[in-house]
């Protein structure tokens, strides 16, 4: 059949119908917000390269993720900044470091609202920035790592993180996170696994937010940007380790990748709206260039639409605002 029998645009005709006839939708328990923690800061401080994103105290955190709660936002993602780092991370399984703080205090404050979690990675603990161990040669020694991983996992658990953010892409880290969680009992402790996590360039404002100590790249063992079936391979594996939830990130450049993993695996798939993809849309926003909440929630619903049932977004609030009005 052709024109004029088939008429597409019938199903166009009016909000309600377009509404109605809609194939994906957005929500905000969908959104998940990230969340910076800095040690010793007494008020917020704004982050140059995220307007609108600051690095947090424990007292304007626990404020934030309460306006986030009542926003019907899905969860927070947190990250520490620590005072003092050095070689091993040491701050990253102290229960007095401040993730692991910040992390009990959430908690608290919103655990019956939202799901608490915690990012389990070195790289904002360690004083070379890494995401792991470092062997004598200098590069980063994966089962030296998974060490670290284990310690880390049972101290944010101990805090009462619901969900634990494996972003390190280090070998293994699930099967051994997971186990160890197992043999303390914390069965109920969820694992998000960042399966696909490739080395890019759009990661540069994040790094002004934890301060990142970071000398070279993370080429060895973030995924090449080239690869696509490396990174389904990937949540592939990370799903037969044990995994909840696995993770694509970043998420706007990685579309057909986060669609083949959820076409792939059985369990949910996420996808992180990075600080480089935030950036981009504000400071055009900021020029008049383009809609800002337009764009905001196109890109939100294009995650959706290649398969994420949740995204990381440092708007999450912000946009379950605007989808509940």
């Amino acid at each position: 059949m052709s024109f004029p029998e088939v008429r597409l645009r019938r199903l166009r005709q009016s909000p309600a119908v377009r509404d109605l006839v809609r194939e994906t939708s957005l929500q905000p328990r969908q959104l998940v917000l990230p969340m910076f923690v800095r040690e010793g800061l007494s008020a917020p401080v704004a982050i140059g390269s995220m307007p609108g994103v600051a690095q947090h105290s424990l007292d304007s955190l626990r404020a934030a993720a309460v306006e986030a709660a009542e926003a019907g936002v899905g969860g927070v993602m947190l990250f520490g900044v620590p005072a003092v780092r050095d070689a091993r991370g040491s701050g990253a399984d102290d229960p007095h470091g401040i993730l692991n703080v910040a992390a009990e205090a959430l908690a608290a404050e919103v655990g019956d609202a939202l799901v608490v979690q915690t990012d389990l990675c070195l790289d904002e603990f360690t004083d070379h920035g890494h995401c792991g161990v470092l062997g004598a040669d200098g590069s980063v020694d994966n089962d030296a790592t998974l060490e670290r991983y284990t310690s880390m996992a049972l101290a944010q658990a101990r805090a009462g993180s619901q969900l634990l953010g494996l972003s390190g892409m280090m070998d293994g880290q699930v099967a051994v996170i997971r186990a160890a969680l197992d043999a303390e009992g914390f069965t109920q402790t969820l694992i998000l696994a960042y399966a696909a996590k490739y080395a890019s360039a759009f990661y540069g404002p994040f790094r002004e937010a934890v301060d990142s100590q970071l000398t070279g790249d993370r080429r060895t063992y973030q995924l090449d940007p080239g690869n696509r079936r490396e990174g389904v391979r990937e949540a592939v594996v990370d799903e037969a380790e044990g995994a909840d939830i696995v993770m694509v990130k970043p998420a706007m450049a990685f579309l057909d990748v986060l669609r083949e993993v959820r076409d792939t695996v059985s369990i949910p798939v996420w996808a992180y709206q990075v600080s480089g993809e935030y950036a981009m849309i504000e400071a055009a926003a900021a020029n008049g260039w383009i809609d800002r909440r337009a764009a905001v929630l196109e890109s939100l619903l294009s995650i959706r639409r290649a398969g994420a049932d949740a995204v990381l977004t440092y708007w999450a609030t912000e946009a379950a605002r605007w989808l509940r009005a």
